[in-house]
């Protein structure tokens, strides 16, 4: 999943950063509501996770902005105040949860995981392409029972595309959905991972090269 933090408090933003991305998640960051409103009109996130008060533009207009889009786009908001006047507020601009400050760090992946799959089409909790299991929850994977560890790119990488049900899915998109914003889009990396990540699956081979087109898991339900 595709994550914005918009939060001027950089080592506040960094951290949370980190976490997430540990949590197998591509995390970008803006430390403005400027630099976010451009990054949020440009990429299409799951979830943006974002500071009520922000330089620039603030998060108030922020959110009204992407809820105007139409976009899938979950909101987190996040203020320094847990009044239940600023939380209903906050709601009745657009967003979708809301989390005051300070919080406990496990209680905002939950959060934001439980947004993320708002924001895309329902799948099923653990996806099934023949003898392979993949639960997006527990973070595992088997292949006729038995445990296949991944890398996080190699594991967000099949997620999307067991989550395509078949469908071709583009180096270009794998590309967005996997890897933050500081991945160079010249470069072999998708190829690379795939490459990889087939010789873990192991044979028979589920992943099919659809030259021109991307990558699709065969069977896939």
């Amino acid at each position: 999943m595709r994550i914005l933090i918009v939060e001027d408090e950089e080592p506040l933003a960094e951290a949370i950063a980190r976490g997430l991305r540990r949590e197998g998640m591509a995390v970008d960051v803006a430390l403005d509501g400027d630099e976010g409103h451009e990054k949020a009109s440009i990429t299409r996130y799951d979830v943006v996770v974002l500071d009520r008060d922000l330089p620039g533009m603030h998060g108030d207009q922020l959110c009204r902005e992407i809820v105007a889009s139409g976009a899938l786009t979950r909101v987190l908001m996040l203020t320094a105040s847990d009044a239940v006047s600023d939380r209903v507020e906050g709601l009745s601009l657009g967003a979708d949860d809301y989390l005051a400050k300070p919080f406990a760090f496990p209680e905002l992946v939950a959060r934001v995981r439980a947004l993320a799959r708002r924001a895309t089409p329902v799948t099923p909790p653990v996806l099934v392409a023949g003898d392979l299991e993949l639960d997006p929850a527990r973070r595992t994977v088997t292949r006729a029972g038995q445990p296949v560890e991944l890398t996080r790119k190699e594991f967000g990488v099949l997620e999307v595309l067991l989550a395509a049900r078949g469908s071709v899915v583009s180096s270009e998109e794998l590309l967005e959905r996997v890897w933050d914003e500081n991945a160079d889009p010249f470069t072999t990396t998708v190829r690379v991972t795939v490459m990889t990540l087939r010789k873990k699956l192991g044979d028979p081979g589920l992943i099919d090269t659809v030259v021109g087109s991307g990558y699709r898991v065969r069977a896939a339900k």
